[in-house]
């Protein structure tokens, strides 16, 4: 029996999803097992729920950052790992369903010991205080601002999604959180935009970064980019292609290579069917005039399906890498690449390897950061977030993906790089001058 009245103590109780919580659990006899349940309702409707059981220690407590459980859905000590080693029991909205992105999340906590059963919360936040959401629809674009409390000016980020589509508030919200007026930037998927990526133009970004340059004034004109996945690709490729706008590039699990519509095009449209258009051309894709592609290793895999062999196979044809390389050498600034060195979807460590060492070779004038890490698979994201999904159908196709990495390889990744990228862009704007033209 507890001694005296158990409880729980969070601290803080209430802050952005990026801040580690020190979870304390006291009133416990010693040497007594204690049950840890954790369970989230996120934004998106779907349900989780995390376990651990501790051993109290001499003094009646468990300070959950300094011990590892003796069973549960993770292993080892891990502070957050009531968190991330949250498995899925409810299913989230239907896709196409609008929701708000940055609303709280809230996590609870239920300890249970000999009989005797305490709870306890706290908040993740996605807005922090004083942040504003507004959303735009102007000159075309389709977009979320997220502004930092404050007349400003301040830099700017623009982030862009993946092959699922819609606009990456969440993420845009948390950088808004870390001083940047962060736009959430949709080019398909979204009200108002395209359903899939087909023949996406390149000119739509061209006229949003003009826009975001003229209304939002930044902060000593820097102006960065960050995308995930297609937006990793699309982020290298805009960097590429109008370097007089773009300051800094970070891209999430990219591709160093311009590729087809893969599983985010049109119903019956060939995967291989180019994305990308700027000025009229469409951009060259990996499988163009390339005899090494095979995509029969995917289509008749098992699912879920791993789309890395038939990335690997088709990179084997020099010629056609050469001829679909994304010129990233042109960036006219610090260039960020986070890879997952068991990413499923497609190989973007070694997409990340290929780029770094093109920026080299051309002896790129910035820094250059290239992080992969091991364990890590395609969704690498920010802290902390259940990160035990390692499958699921894509958004637009439909088809069963793997996606790579392990729970805790996924957590550590997103914990790590998140820091990384907030110094990488505090560094960018540090060294960043002004341009005059």
């Amino acid at each position: 029996m507890a001694q005296t009245d158990p409880d729980i103590a969070v601290d803080p109780q209430t802050a952005t999803i990026d801040v580690a919580r020190r979870i304390l659990l006291r009133g416990v006899a010693p040497g007594e097992q204690i049950t840890v349940i954790s369970t989230l309702r996120q934004n998106d409707a779907s349900t989780w729920r995390g376990e651990a059981v501790f051993v109290a220690g001499t003094d009646g407590c468990v300070d959950i950052a300094a011990t590892a459980p003796v069973s549960g859905t993770y292993a080892g000590i891990a502070p957050m790992g009531l968190v991330w080693s949250m498995q899925q029991t409810g299913a989230a909205l239907p896709q196409g369903t609008q929701f708000d992105q940055s609303a709280p999340q809230i996590v609870h906590l239920a300890a249970e010991a000999a009989g005797s059963r305490v709870e306890a919360s706290f908040v993740q936040l996605f807005l922090a205080p004083g942040v504003e959401a507004t959303a735009i629809h102007d000159n075309g674009i389709v977009a979320t601002l997220f502004t930092p409390p404050g007349s400003g000016p301040h830099p700017v980020v623009v982030v862009l999604a993946g092959s699922g589509g819609g606009l990456m508030e969440a993420r845009a919200a948390l950088f808004a959180a870390h001083g940047y007026a962060a736009l959430a930037l949709g080019y398909f998927g979204a009200p108002g935009l395209p359903p899939t990526i087909s023949q996406t133009r390149l000119e739509y970004f061209e006229s949003a970064l003009h826009w975001a340059r003229d209304s939002l004034a930044p902060a000593d004109g820097f102006l960065a980019v960050s995308g995930v996945s297609r937006g990793g690709e699309l982020s290298l490729v805009l960097g590429a292609m109008m370097p007089e706008l773009i300051d800094a590039v970070v891209a999430y699990v990219p591709s160093s290579v311009s590729n087809g519509v893969l599983n985010a095009g049109r119903p019956g449209e060939d995967r291989h069917a180019p994305t990308w258009s700027w000025r009229g051309r469409m951009l060259p894709v990996l499988a163009d005039n390339n005899p090494r592609a095979d995509w029969a290793l995917f289509d008749n895999g098992p699912s879920p399906k791993r789309q890395t062999p038939a990335f690997l196979a088709a990179l084997q044809d020099a010629q056609a890498v050469s001829r679909a390389a994304i010129p990233v050498e042109r960036i006219r600034g610090p260039v960020m690449l986070i890879g997952g060195r068991d990413d499923a979807l497609w190989p973007s460590a070694h997409f990340v390897e290929l780029a770094a060492q093109r920026l080299a070779e051309r002896r790129h004038p910035y820094p250059v950061v290239a992080l992969s890490y091991d364990d890590a698979g395609h969704t690498i994201t920010y802290p902390y977030v259940p990160t035990t999904v390692l499958a699921r159908a894509h958004p637009v196709s439909g088809i069963e993906l793997a996606y790579g990495g392990t729970a805790a390889g996924n957590a550590r990744a997103g914990a790590l790089s998140w820091a990384a990228v907030l110094a990488f862009l505090a560094a960018a704007r540090e060294r960043h001058m002004p341009r005059t033209s």
